[in-house]
């Protein structure tokens, strides 16, 4: 059989055939009738197969075809949502009024998680980035994490017109992040801080009388009833457990360290959701600090997540030393410090450098916690001779999703060993 990618079964073929396979119905019966499934066939083959030829589409399943075929066609084919045929290429052109309405159409025939797969590949295969640049195109788009990381990278040559529009695109995707992650990281982190502050010698208001009770359970008593009554015991505490008294003083001072070279859009959408939310912490003094060869400071922007993003500046080389270097001369409380860096530890820096300065501040007592990414896509391409160093000086370096940030924070925190996933999961 031909058809799209006949010649490469895991290309062209693979992609229409996930989109299609996600954006129809599918039966549950265990029979397919065989008119189904050539309707099938066709749509997954394209209109180029000869063996699907014979079935004609109609209606919604012809639109499909023709969204389908405009992104992953190889020949003469349909305009986009099956607009019209003639003998023109299959392909969006770089007309913005037609990419437009191919994105409304592929928003009306697939549900988003395959809508944001197919934007994608549109962007990579036909090199519509520019067209980004055009307010009517991001206000067809789906957004997502991919999104505003091509949208930050177009943000110096973006228009002051498109600006404000691809701001109210960016503040979706970071409200949305926002109320999954925060109540969470909230949670998580204020019980490291209490825990972290717990006391072996309280003032009798401020003990945990259930943490003291379970630790000097050994040291119970019993006691015999007066005049026949039942037994008694009593617990004779030997060690008192107390919480921290309620302040609001900083406990703890956390440095993000953000790598914002092409390769780490999504770590930095995530770091600067996540440095938003420890910012608004009081009991944490949170430091947001991104860098490519050159090191920018936005902690002064932390209210806003948003301008934070927009104050990066994807692409570029990489010179992790010089941000460490920068980070360290930021420490007054090395004991009490959390320093996390997100990188894909690519140095173009000093390497000898790099390592001594993290060897430094832990031996001072500082918390390192090394991320080669931070987001749902797995461990990117790293430096696996960096990434064995600074595991050597006892900052292992992994990938990190963003729901499992949390506790890695907490586990820094409070000091204790960092919950490393697997090492099947970072492939």
């Amino acid at each position: 059989m031909r058809g799209h990618g006949a010649t490469d079964p895991t290309g062209e073929t693979m992609e229409r055939t996930t989109a299609q396979t996600s954006g129809t119905a599918r039966t549950t019966a265990p029979h397919v009738p065989d008119a189904e499934r050539l309707r099938r066939w066709r749509m997954v083959l394209g209109a180029d197969s000869a063996d699907g030829a014979a079935r004609a589409l109609t209606g919604q399943d012809a639109a499909m075809d023709g969204a389908l075929e405009a992104l992953y066609g190889g020949g003469a084919g349909k305009k986009p949502g099956g607009r019209g045929s003639g003998g023109r290429t299959a392909g969006l052109g770089a007309s913005a009024p037609s990419v437009a309405r191919w994105l409304g159409d592929i928003r009306t025939y697939f549900p988003s998680s395959v809508v944001q797969v197919m934007q994608r590949d549109a962007i990579d295969r036909l090199g519509l980035a520019a067209l980004l640049l055009e307010p009517e195109m991001l206000e067809a788009i789906e957004a997502d994490v991919h999104l505003v990381g091509t949208l930050l990278s177009l943000n110096k040559a973006m228009p002051e017109t498109t600006k404000e529009t691809a701001r109210v695109v960016v503040r979706k995707v970071v409200e949305d992040l926002e109320r999954r992650l925060e109540s969470r990281t909230r949670a998580t982190l204020t019980g490291a801080l209490d825990r972290s502050a717990r006391i072996s010698r309280p003032r009798h208001r401020d003990i945990d009388w259930n943490r003291t009770i379970r630790a000097n359970l050994k040291n119970y008593l019993p006691v015999p009833g007066a005049d026949g009554a039942p037994p008694t015991g009593t617990i004779v505490p030997e060690r008192l457990i107390g919480h921290g008294r309620a302040s609001r003083s900083v406990k703890k001072d956390i440095v993000l360290c953000i790598d914002q070279s092409g390769s780490m859009a999504a770590s930095v959408v995530h770091a600067s959701v996540f440095g938003a939310v420890l910012a608004s912490m009081r009991t944490l003094s949170t430091r947001l600090v991104v860098f490519d060869t050159a090191v920018v400071d936005l902690t002064d922007q932390l209210d806003d997540p948003v301008d934070v993003l927009f104050g990066t500046q994807l692409g570029g080389g990489t010179d992790i030393n010089r941000a460490l270097a920068y980070c360290q001369s930021k420490i007054t409380r090395p004991a009490d410090t959390v320093v996390v860096l997100v990188s894909d530890l690519y140095e173009g820096g000093i390497r000898d450098e790099m390592l001594k300065r993290v060897a430094a501040m832990k031996a001072s007592g500082v918390q390192f916690v090394t991320l080669l990414a931070l987001s749902d896509e797995g461990a990117p391409a790293y430096d696996h001779e960096h990434a064995a160093a600074l595991g050597a000086l006892g900052a292992p370096a992994f990938a990190c999703t963003p729901d499992l940030f949390p506790d890695v924070m907490a586990a820094a925190i409070e000091k204790r060993p960092l919950p490393i996933p697997d090492k099947e999961t970072q492939q």
